[in-house]
């Protein structure tokens, strides 16, 4: 299958850590780059405490920086241009990027135009993120690899 201009484009990004805290602070990066540009960015995380992690983490980014973000909250409108969420949240919106910290490709990830895969040098997260690749290879996605 050939990659289409409409089709999600899959980039990942391998980083030598082995602490979830690097990624996290990696995927805070890539939020804020994506935000500058003026896209609208959901993380994913695999439960409520990373998605708390990295809500305080996005505050703490860089003292000269602000990066607009909110954790999912049925009761809100989530209406902040990057949103993070875990495992049984879904977008509330149509967003451009995707930022996946889990070990599995979400189900609606292909309704956004970029995802970022963040990997380490974790053997479980290693496995899982080239389960992923060959996912993302075999339905024809562009794929991107980057050494961080």
């Amino acid at each position: 299958m050939k990659p289409t201009a409409d089709m999600t484009r899959v980039s990942f990004y391998i980083l030598k850590s082995t602490q979830f805290e690097k990624r996290q602070a990696f995927a805070c990066r890539l939020a804020e780059k994506a935000y500058h540009q003026g896209h609208q960015v959901y993380i994913h995380t695999d439960n409520a405490e990373q998605s708390a992690a990295l809500d305080e983490a996005l505050w703490a980014i860089r003292p000269e920086s602000f990066v607009p973000h909110e954790v999912i909250n049925t009761d809100a409108d989530n209406q902040s241009p990057v949103l993070i969420g875990h495992k049984d949240s879904t977008p509330p919106r149509l967003m451009d990027v995707l930022i996946n910290l889990t070990e599995q490709q979400p189900l609606f990830f292909s309704q956004f135009d970029r995802v970022a895969e963040v990997i380490d040098d974790n053997d479980d997260v290693k496995q899982a993120g080239r389960q992923r690749f060959q996912f993302y290879k075999q339905r024809g996605y562009e794929l991107d690899t980057f050494h961080v």
